[in-house]
């Protein structure tokens, strides 16, 4: 029997079935960087022992793109094969994430006291691990310096760590130490004191001003948030987009496809029953 016009006709977009491919495929390919990251900086400290989740960078990355690289597979392989079973895993769970975000922006706005209450008990976390992990080690030297700033809620925090703990028990030679990151680094010395944080905790409030900063990292950063709130508006928009541009793709292939699966039905019952 001859093909007829609506044989050949087809209700799935071209436009939109590989714009969505190639949409996938640039996040599977930051997917696998984003994993490899992770793998690398694993092997590189040779470590048996995982840091806690939520302080140690290297496991997260390699969580988020394992994620990341599941999510964007179902999407490849979906939009290219014209799998409705793939796409909607892929628009289901892309729909749970914005919505979970979305939540969490929420609640963290709403309950904001008990969010910085666990985000003190992070960076409380963070400092005990801070001699076991060198990402986290480097990570929050870097805070210390961006924000010129000090443990947690004061340069005291540092007396958690059981190298800089400040107590007569304590044999380490950092001892009532602080990281050379909380020191104030002056443009005109010649030669930098790395040892300027040395014994610092046992000095009053003022009088360890004068060698390291002692104002806590989390009122600075919630001082940064407040004084920064367009340009982090701008990265949740920057996030949610993506996330959005996926949903509406991929249910408009899914109701395509759909469609096409219904017209092939049509045609496949006319065909058997030319009479009907």
């Amino acid at each position: 029997m001859p093909r007829t016009k609506s044989d050949e006709y087809t209700f799935v977009s071209p436009a939109v079935k590989y714009l969505l491919f190639f949409f996938n495929v640039i996040f599977w390919v930051i997917a696998l960087i984003l994993i490899s990251i992770g793998v690398y900086s694993r092997i590189v400290k040779h470590e048996t022992a995982l840091a806690c989740l939520t302080v140690d960078p290297a496991l997260l990355l390699m969580i988020v793109g394992i994620l990341m690289f599941f999510i964007t597979f179902c999407g490849c392989v979906g939009s290219l094969r014209e799998n409705i079973c793939l796409l909607q895993t892929f628009c289901i769970i892309l729909t749970i994430i914005f919505l979970l975000q979305l939540v969490a922006g929420v609640l963290g706005f709403v309950f904001s006291d008990k969010a910085l209450g666990k985000v003190t008990k992070m960076v409380n976390n963070a400092i005990k691990h801070y001699r076991d992990d060198i990402d986290l080690q480097n990570l929050i030297d870097y805070g210390q310096k961006q924000f010129n700033c000090c443990g947690g809620i004061s340069y005291l925090d540092w007396s958690q760590n059981m190298y800089f703990n400040c107590s007569k028990e304590n044999p380490s030679r950092e001892s009532c130490s602080v990281p050379f990151s909380c020191c104030l680094i002056s443009k005109e010395e010649a030669v930098i004191n790395t040892m300027c944080g040395h014994g610092v905790q046992q000095l009053e409030y003022l009088a360890a001003g004068a060698y390291i900063n002692t104002n806590g990292c989390i009122d600075k950063l919630v001082n940064w948030i407040h004084s920064n709130l367009f340009l982090l508006g701008g990265i949740a928009l920057a996030l949610a987009i993506p996330q959005l541009v996926g949903i509406i793709l991929s249910q408009i292939l899914i109701n395509q496809i759909q469609d096409q699966i219904k017209l092939q039905n049509y045609n496949q019952q006319h065909r058997s029953d030319p009479w009907s």
